[in-house]
């Protein structure tokens, strides 16, 4: 591990070398992907293996719904909804839970506890035997769905803000594609098990207990023998970053007490750094001085988190920057939920038994194409956002955003009315015209979701794991939002162009907040 100043200008050797680090937060200017022996790339990592591996479980359900599932528990279309909205409630409310016991307890932790818990009702999904108990179990299930906090909240203590957006994006990307990898797992595992004789009502229940629960627990054990809490070591350590030691007069820097000391351990940390202040110089940067001096641009540069309090609590609550990439999630996020929710069972409906072949695991396999586009397009959305903020500063990471949820919609809301009309002509949509159409809002929601937390490491930076828990639940209160429309908007084509209106009007309710220059 080296240190710098500022950050240096990409080399690809950075990929495989150790971490170049900012001495201030100890957060890295690097991302060293292929270098497993360094602690960053280690916590870079597991945070979204983590995420990766809680979709096995927490989206195991729809890909076996329209054939499997739903017929061997005699379920109808409402209850199958009523399902949907349950799992998603439950995650919405872990996620609210989760933030302020990542800024307590550390991202690592938390991540591994919540992949033991979400283990349990896992390995018990098997047992169902009514709309009943699948709605019992399913909102347990949906503890896993809070993994996308640690998942995210890890990253951002750990990457300096040259790069944390696509460090963010990445890890949430490629966790978000364990909803593509679940469709193509859980339906090829029913189908084997079926072809190797098993019963419908035997083979599903197998396949939970075969795939998600033990991957569960061996991630969980991977996380705590070889996860780091935090750049400075133990999350106890955190304080003793020299960051909480600087004092800096510029008024468009947000500066606050430490709060919250549970521990003598924390107290000695707090007391060590408060020994070890660091000198800073506020300037511009410039090629001269950018190895001569620390430059502190933006809150982000010193703060590091502090337990939730009451007075934070409302402060966060009052705070516009905590209700911009909130309601902007909840437009991009909430679409992919409902895209991965429902999309599987819209496409069996239109065309099982009209194009030949098309059935349960066909149309599995098409929604599979949605989850595997985060692969590139969320890391691409928050590289897209650091490479923004270099000229344009927060203001850029915020249009980006933006631009990325009304294109989102406008897609949509397309593909909604195309639906529509053929609907009401009683003819049968193009496949590929559908699948062209939602390939295109998929990939603008899932760029705007990878472009939102490029910009939430800047919103509220002191408590970064409450604001992943509110963003983060927001994208789930639009998935129970969204699925609502489509509990109570069955007929084809109506659900797609009404979200697309509600993320519409949205997106353009957002243009006017203000944001910080950095």
């Amino acid at each position: 591990m080296s240190t710098s100043n500022a950050p240096p200008a990409f080399k690809w050797s950075h990929l495989w070398q150790p971490a170049i680090v900012n001495p201030v937060n100890l957060k890295s200017y690097t991302i060293p992907f292929f270098n497993l022996r360094d602690p960053y790339a280690q916590s870079f990592h597991l945070s979204w293996l983590g995420f990766f591996v809680a979709f096995l479980s927490w989206f195991a359900f729809p890909p076996l719904i329209p054939e499997a599932i739903k017929s061997d528990l005699k379920l109808t279309n409402a209850q199958v909804a009523n399902s949907n909205v349950i799992a998603l409630t439950a995650t919405l409310g872990v996620r609210v839970v989760v933030g302020p016991l990542v800024d307590r307890y550390g991202p690592r932790k938390v991540m591994a506890w919540l992949l033991i818990l979400g283990a349990i009702p896992s390995g018990l999904a098997g047992t169902a035997r009514s709309a009943e108990s699948l709605y019992v179990l399913r909102f347990f299930i949906g503890i896993l769905g809070g993994t996308f906090v640690p998942c995210q909240a890890w990253t951002s203590a750990f990457f300096d803000k040259n790069c944390v957006g696509t460090a963010n994006a990445i890890v949430g990307g490629w966790g978000n594609m364990g909803g593509g990898a679940t469709f193509a797992i859980m339906t090829s595992l029913y189908t084997a098990l079926r072809n190797a004789g098993l019963t419908e009502h035997i083979a599903w229940r197998v396949s939970f207990a075969a795939v998600p629960a033990p991957v569960l627990l061996a991630v969980a054990a991977l996380t705590l023998m070889f996860g780091q809490d935090h750049p400075a070591g133990k999350w106890s350590e955190r304080y003793s970053v020299p960051a909480t030691g600087i004092i800096v007069e510029d008024p468009e820097i947000e500066q606050e007490p430490i709060e919250g000391k549970e521990s003598l351990d924390e107290k000695k940390d707090i007391e060590a750094s408060k020994k070890s202040q660091v000198g800073v110089t506020i300037a511009e940067v410039d090629d001269e001085d950018d190895q001569q001096k620390v430059v502190i641009k933006s809150t982000v540069d010193i703060a590091v988190n502090q337990p939730l309090t009451v007075k934070s609590a409302w402060k966060i609550i009052a705070n516009h920057l905590t209700w911009l990439p909130a309601l902007a999630y909840l437009t991009t996020f909430g679409f992919e939920l409902a895209l991965d929710a429902f999309m599987a069972d819209v496409l069996y409906k239109i065309y099982n038994g009209k194009i030949d072949g098309f059935n349960q695991e066909v149309s599995g396999y098409y929604t599979s194409i949605f989850g595997f586009l985060n692969l590139v397009t969320r890391p691409f959305g928050g590289y897209v956002g650091d490479v923004v903020y270099r000229k344009y500063g927060t203001k850029g990471k915020k249009w980006w955003t933006l631009v990325c949820g009304l294109l989102m919609a406008g897609s949509c809301i397309g593909g909604g009315f195309y639906l529509t009309s053929h609907r009401e002509a009683s003819s049968l949509p193009s496949l590929s015209i559908v699948m062209a159409v939602f390939s295109v809002a998929a990939i603008f929601s899932e760029l705007g979701n990878g472009a939102n937390f490029a910009l939430v490491p800047h919103c509220n930076a002191y408590n970064n794991g409450v604001m992943s828990g509110i963003v983060g639940s927001f994208g789930n209160l639009g998935g129970i939002i969204f699925a609502m429309i489509f509990r109570f908007q069955p007929q084809l084509g109506n659900g797609f162009w009404i979200m697309g209106i509600i993320c519409l009007v949205l997106n353009l309710v957002l243009i006017p907040i203000p944001v910080p220059k950095f």
